[in-house]
């Protein structure tokens, strides 16, 4: 009933950048806690970044002063800006949104993924 779709990953070199956008569809009454996760090769999926209905934000450690996690509720929009890549930023992004069908049900959706490889 709700449906993500994920784009903006890509190969970039260490020290890129990259902007992930990921925009929630469907029955949806009130979206609240929208974030990013990534898995890398033979890790487990990780929090990357979450960013409250509120507009308050939570990092790992390890992108802290890097990434920039932001929303735009009109438009069902989650967004990570990805600054100073390194090669351990490598893996797959998932986008995960959480909140309210206009059925009054809760919902937690995942994206599809999108694959970012930092190389030179």
């Amino acid at each position: 009933q709700v449906q993500l779709v994920e784009s903006g990953g890509g190969l970039v070199q260490p020290g890129g950048s990259l902007r992930l956008s990921c925009t929630a569809s469907g029955s949806i009454f009130i979206i609240d806690a929208m974030g990013w996760y990534r898995q890398a090769p033979g890790k487990q999926r990780e929090l990357v970044a979450v960013i409250s209905a509120g507009g308050s934000t939570n990092y790992a450690d390890s992108v802290k002063g890097r990434f920039t996690i932001s929303r735009d509720n009109p438009k069902n929009t989650v967004y990570l800006q990805m600054d100073s890549l390194k090669r351990e930023d490598t893996a797959v992004y998932y986008c995960n949104i959480s909140g309210l069908l206009r059925t009054r049900h809760t919902f937690n959706s995942w994206g599809q993924g999108t694959q970012v490889t930092v190389s030179s």
